[in-house]
């Protein structure tokens, strides 16, 4: 596929940067096509993205109806028809400015002036269209074989609060058609499986106007997420962990200590006690290092592995919300690990050991990311290279890939993120694990080595779940509802055929629940029918015993499963199948 560079050149371009070029140029037909149709448009930024592409458009007072984008894709298949040459050409600074005042463009006016005085600005062209770009892109319009305009939503410029609110307007664009419709199928499967949908349905989980952002779990989401707990616990007293709980609130001074207050006080919600700041956790880590710090520590004891669920609060635009996934209120399952520089490596491979056992279990294929020193960080750079190499030779020991992603850690520590796979083929950001030298030292942390003399441990922050809120919602939409058994709030419905049955159901559903399986009873005066699509499509349950006159007379069970196969059995040993499956976390 041949692009065009900022400098005019036309050459190959390289296969894995071809959908990029093809969602840039998309980005820029599209920027054309709303010119055409609103001429006193005007543009901020519109990238490609992993998945499509976007532009951000201050229109005024016109607000974009479907319709609307229709028309935008109507008149972006025209242009590509039109099949115009896109040209590029380099202005110095002060001409580029004066080319976007002209042509009314104050935001990249405003762009512009973020750059060097002495920058050189390069710019595409297509027809009467020009925008500021560094390329590369198609060279011409008709190379745009296959896109579509997926939605609208709201943007700030630069993304700021205090800025106008812009119009984002998004789209999608692909090599060809059967690529195209290949992936609006996938997004027609991932509405089917949205969390938010499939969470109302199932009563696991709601929220209210009264607090955006913080959700409500229900009864049926309280069963799922304390089972999540419960395996969690259940994994970590194993791996030799201990289980703390740290306070919710704690004063201004510490997150000073820690460096939160600095580098992440935007983040953080406040209130005043006793005259005095306060602040909600936004993280675990400083009560865990308090924990640390409340009695002396010999070298004897380390490694010493803490964890904690803890509530944590962050402060999210309101915007950027969304269901489980972005919410100002999660459980956090967090650990940190103190200990000696040479248990470095081993105590990362038991991390990443036990993060594996944790995917594995519930069928996640997944890649790891190395993330290193970011621009906002505290530390020595002698530190910062210890520690990121000390995660590149954990990672090398255990033979495990990973991609190494610049700039993107967190300020006190490198790390490495845990990116799982779904059932679609998403990618989610999960697990991850810090090397953290700077919080042992601003809390002046020790431990009494072999010696006698005192030495610094060093720390690793580490999650496996990441959140368990957002873990619930990838969990929803990986199984589309349809949760293993051990982890499902009802794991069997048991639905008389008629009241002549229903005295033998009952004490079906009394044996189970003795025996500790989460049954329900339906005793509504509804068809059979209904009640088996009722439990197999919205309740999502894993197994349906169907129970007439012959198995109340056999003293047996039609055993139903969610695929709708069905089997016959005693009661006693469908208990011991169901049980034993429970028992394993099949």
């Amino acid at each position: 596929m041949k692009v065009i560079y900022n400098d005019g050149t036309v050459k190959e371009c390289p296969q894995e940067e071809e959908l990029h070029v093809i969602r840039h140029t998309a980005a820029h037909i599209m920027a054309q096509a709303i010119k055409r149709l609103w001429p006193e448009a005007d543009f901020a930024f519109g990238p490609a993205t992993e998945n499509g592409f976007y532009y951000d458009v201050d229109l005024g007072d016109t607000k974009l109806t479907d319709e609307d984008l229709e028309k935008i894709e109507k008149e972006m298949k025209k242009i590509c028809k039109e099949n115009l040459p896109i040209k590029a050409f380099t202005l110095p600074r002060e001409e580029a400015v004066k080319l976007m005042q002209e042509r009314g463009e104050k935001y990249k006016v405003e762009h512009i002036g973020d750059l060097p005085e002495d920058a050189t600005i390069s710019f595409y062209q297509q027809g009467e269209y020009i925008d500021m770009c560094v390329g590369p892109h198609l060279t011409y319009t008709k190379a745009l074989k296959a896109f579509k305009i997926t939605q609208q939503s709201g943007a700030y410029w630069r993304g700021d609060k205090n800025n106008k609110m812009l119009t984002r307007i998004n789209g999608i664009a692909f090599h060809n058609q059967e690529e195209l419709e290949a992936h609006l199928k996938l997004l027609e499967e991932a509405a089917r499986r949205d969390h938010r949908k499939i969470g109302k349905e199932m009563n696991l989980f709601m929220f209210c106007d009264e607090g955006p952002g913080f959700p409500f779990f229900l009864p049926n989401g309280m069963v799922l997420k304390n089972t999540l707990i419960d395996y969690w616990r259940e994994i970590h007293r194993k791996a030799g962990y201990v289980e703390v709980s740290t306070p919710l609130i704690m004063n201004r001074h510490l997150w000073e200590t820690s460096g939160h207050w600095d580098h992440y006080k935007d983040n953080m919600y406040s209130t005043v006690i006793d005259g005095e700041d306060y602040c909600i956790k936004p993280m675990n880590c400083p009560g865990g290092v308090l924990v640390y710090r409340s009695q002396p520590h010999s070298y004897r004891e380390l490694p010493l592995r803490v964890g904690e669920l803890g509530l944590v609060h962050r402060h999210e635009l309101r915007g950027a919300l969304h269901g489980l996934f972005r919410v100002r209120c999660f459980t956090q399952d967090d650990a940190h690990i103190f200990m000696r520089r040479d248990q470095i490596s081993d105590e990362i491979a038991n991390v990443v050991h036990l993060i594996n056992s944790v995917y594995d279990k519930f069928g996640f294929k997944y890649f790891v990311e190395l993330s290193t020193r970011p621009e906002d960080s505290m530390g020595s750079d002698e530190d910062w290279e210890d520690a990121t190499n000390g995660l590149k030779n954990a990672l090398e020991k255990l033979n495990m890939p990973y991609i190494i992603n610049e700039g993107d850690g967190a300020f006190y520590g490198p790390k490495i993120d845990f990116h799982l796979e779904d059932s679609l083929g998403r990618t989610w950001q999960c697990g991850t694990i810090q090397l953290d030298f700077q919080m042992p030292l601003n809390f002046h942390l020790e431990y009494v080595n072999e010696a006698g003399e005192k030495e610094r441990p060093i720390m690793i922050h580490r999650v496996c779940f990441g959140s368990i809120e957002r873990f619930i919602g990838i969990l929803t939409e990986h199984y589309a509802g349809k949760f293993p058994t051990w982890l499902a709030p009802v794991q069997v419905k048991v639905l008389p055929v008629s009241e002549k049955t229903l005295d033998y159901a009952r004490g079906v559903a009394e044996k189970l629940e003795n025996a500790g399986v989460r049954v329900v009873l339906d005793e509504s005066n509804e068809k059979i029918g209904y009640k088996i699509r009722q439990a197999q499509q919205v309740d999502r349950v894993p197994y349906m015993l169907v129970l007439g006159a012959k198995e109340a007379e056999a003293g047996t069970v039609s055993v139903r499963d969610r695929k709708g196969e069905t089997t016959t059995m005693s009661a006693d040993e469908f208990l011991n199948s169901v049980k034993e499956e429970i028992a394993e976390r099949r």
